[in-house]
């Protein structure tokens, strides 16, 4: 699921996340006329396509709602972005892992022992997988 969003996507999102199922004419309404209506069209096509929204037919129109909440979606970036850098670091992973370290240490010490727990918790988890 590619979730890299556009500045509008990122609207729209946030209107469907408030009001659960939205129409394109919704979403129309609600910019006032500043966004042209097949602009919004396909801004939510695109969503669609990306899997982030649903959509069900209704009339001669679509409805569309999230598949994801506003935390799912937070946290698939997040998972993605770190893939990603993972995936091009030829050298192995350690300085990557230390500037995740370093950033949330920076951000608050509960962070960091957070991170810690976590990090056991997930050892003790693949122990016993295996």
């Amino acid at each position: 699921m590619d979730r890299a969003l556009g500045e509008l996507e990122r609207t729209v999102m946030d209107i469907a996340w408030q009001r659960g199922e939205i129409s394109v004419r919704d979403v129309f309404l609600l910019f006032d006329s500043r966004i042209a209506y097949t602009t919004l069209m396909t801004t939510l096509h695109r969503l669609y396509r990306k899997g982030v929204l649903e959509r069900r037919k209704c009339g001669r129109a679509f409805l569309y709602s999230p598949r994801v909440s506003p935390l799912e979606f937070e946290q698939g970036i997040a998972r993605d972005l770190i893939e990603g850098l993972i995936g091009r670091v030829p050298d192995g992973v350690e300085p990557l892992l230390a500037c995740i370290v370093d950033a949330v240490s920076e951000h608050d010490r509960a962070c960091l022992e957070a991170l810690d727990r976590l990090v056991r918790e997930k050892k003790q988890e693949l122990r016993r997988k295996h």
